[in-house]
């Protein structure tokens, strides 16, 4: 018999700190041991093959992120962190992760035995994976779990309740990044949401995967359940076959409570804006405290509803920007106001505009406001609201759109994450389905001022949109939303404490100076964590509570990625005006 190959062996030390008792399991890129520490206690050893990796598992810094996120999260609903590090074995580099040693097995491994739970083992354990999820999602840097299944839930036995405890990270990532570090290698294609195969996560997307869960506890196999050995190792014949499944209704045994086949009904959804907007809401459907109701199926796409946005503050709500703010005053809103005016000159307003920057200087927050100061319709969109798995469907999803645009006209369309609906079609690793989504929505742009429609389109990542957008007729107009100025930070704080018990006489600009590199986003997060402590001790806000708050929260945005924004901006500005050297075309002069 031949002996099995794992990397580490039963006795040897690592790190001079844990000494490995045997192997549990190999995955596609790591071994996981059972260890024990210098004081005896047996713990989880994770081994990372660093040659297996996928490069989406690194952050910025080219550290591993699922260790990463591990260092930050504590729950009892999650696997817990005890230490890391690195091992050199035969001219090979390993990371490892040590973690808390759980007393018990996993679902999976419950289920080969007992097939199906009833329904209040179910909710159990469902409550408790929903607990420790939105204790991720709400995070500051929320989290995204991306594989909740079976497989990946322990029970944990050691007191005298089960408690059910999130283990596996690998697929887990920040809700700021972008669609492109989504990894579906690997993946439970049952547990997946309909977005996820074309490569967009959210939070409905771990509620669906919940759904799932709950689902298959209950029957013993997750819902639309089609027979994998059909499909060899055709990844993309085995999703078309599980999304055309998920066309059929749900099916439940008659002895399960109407509450709870709705309650599974709406996180199944396949359109994201039918499902639970957040796992709180599903929390308080399981617990009775949110009543849902029968959902009808639909496989008509349900486009986004207009934002009715045309009340606000405009543009005072608005700290700094003053520079774009005058943009917009001169380029769109006077044009507007004044047609003849500006036609004597030749001059119309622009088809749309581009905003990008590092995330968090208030792109979207612009984009509503500037809604409110024109008075335009507002629709609010973003990429998986639109894309779809199905031949044709993006395509007629965006159309329908348009069309909606235009029967509202005027109307604003912002679209956030450009970058995920309109990627660069030179890009290899662009499938042809989104090269025929890419190229709809630049025939639909040609020119859509005519119509009365405006685009802005909101990005972090510019340099990997396809450059055929910025050309003339589509987004004339490239701007950069940097970090804020000290004067925008001054004013920042002002607008968000002027309505709150603060100190008399509190010297903005010493808060302005301390918060330099941080982003607008940031500076929302110190006030309000500013005010909870505030609120805490029954104390007005002061600069003190501030200056505390400001040091003890270090920027979202790290230096180095704030800095090469500034190469992108140099980059931007040039291909902007490469792409841009015939007249603009914009709205009609009558």
């Amino acid at each position: 018999m031949n002996k099995p190959n794992y990397i580490l062996s039963k006795g040897q030390r690592i790190a001079n700190k844990y000494t490995v008792s045997f192997f549990l399991k190999k995955g596609n890129y790591a071994e996981t041991y059972r260890v024990k520490d210098q004081g005896g206690k047996t713990k989880l050893l994770k081994l990372f093959v660093y040659s297996k990796l996928d490069r989406t598992q690194f952050n910025d810094n080219g550290d591993i992120l699922e260790i990463e996120i591990l260092k930050q999260i504590k729950h009892p609903n999650l696997v817990k962190y005890c230490d890391k590090g690195e091992l050199l074995l035969e001219k090979q580099k390993y990371a490892f992760v040590i973690l808390d040693f759980i007393s018990g097995e996993t679902l999976a491994d419950k289920m080969k035995r007992e097939q199906t739970f009833n329904p209040y083992g179910a909710k159990d354990i469902v409550s408790g994976v929903l607990n420790g999820l939105n204790y991720l999602h709400n995070l500051e840097k929320p989290i995204i779990h991306n594989d909740i299944t079976n497989l990946n839930i322990m029970t944990d036995l050691s007191g005298k309740v089960e408690i059910p405890k999130i283990i596996d990270f690998g697929y887990a990532r920040y809700l700021s990044q972008s669609n492109k570090d989504f990894l579906k290698d690997g993946l439970n294609p049952f547990y997946q949401a309909n977005e996820n195969f074309n490569k967009v996560f959210s939070v409905q997307s771990d509620v669906f995967s919940v759904g799932v869960l709950y689902y298959h506890l209950l029957f013993g196999l997750p819902p639309w359940f089609v027979e994998i050995s059909k499909y060899k190792s055709d990844k993309i014949k085995l999703e078309d076959a599980v999304l055309e499944e998920r066309k059929k209704p749900l099916k439940f045994a008659k002895n399960i409570d109407e509450q709870i086949q709705n309650i599974i009904s709406k996180a199944l959804q396949p359109n994201t804006e039918n499902r639970f907007k957040n796992i709180k809401e599903f929390i308080q459907a399981i617990n009775g405290e949110l009543e849902i109701k029968q959902i009808a199926s639909s496989e008509e796409p349900i486009m986004p509803k207009l934002k009715n946005i045309k009340s606000g503050q405009g543009f005072k709500a608005i700290a700094g920007m003053q520079e774009l703010k005058e943009t917009i005053q001169l380029d769109v809103i006077d044009a507007l106001n004044d047609k003849e005016k500006y036609a004597e000159y030749g001059l119309t307003i622009p088809n749309g505009m581009l905003l990008y920057g590092p995330p968090g200087c208030g792109k979207t927050f612009f984009a509503e406001r500037m809604a409110e100061e024109i008075g335009f319709n507002f629709y609010q969109i973003k990429p998986s609201d639109i894309q779809s798995k199905f031949v044709n469907q993006s395509q007629e999803n965006i159309k329908n759109l348009f069309d909606e645009a235009r029967e509202n006209a005027p109307s604003i369309i912002f679209i956030d994450e450009l970058d995920a609906l309109v990627p660069n079609r030179d890009n290899s690793s662009v499938n042809h389905m989104n090269t025929s989504a890419v190229n709809e929505f630049l025939a639909q742009m040609n020119n859509c001022g005519d119509d009365g429609v405006f685009i802005i389109g909101a990005t972090n990542r510019p340099n990997s949109i396809d450059p055929a957008i910025l050309r003339a007729g589509r987004l004339d107009k490239v701007i950069y939303l940097p970090p804020p100025d000290f004067e925008a930070r001054e004013l920042m704080f002002k607008l968000y404490l002027e309505k709150r018990p603060r100190e008399v006489g509190l010297d903005y600009s010493v808060l302005a100076k301390a918060t330099e590199n941080y982003v607008s986003s940031d500076i929302k997060f110190l006030c309000d964590e500013a005010s909870r402590k505030a609120l805490k001790i029954k104390s007005r806000i002061s600069k003190e509570i501030l200056l505390e708050t400001i040091n003890s929260n270090r920027p979202s945005i790290p230096l180095k990625e704030l800095n090469s924004y500034v190469a992108i901006k140099t980059k931007m500005e040039g291909l902007a005006k490469n792409t841009n050297d015939r007249p603009t075309i914009g709205f009609k002069n009558n």
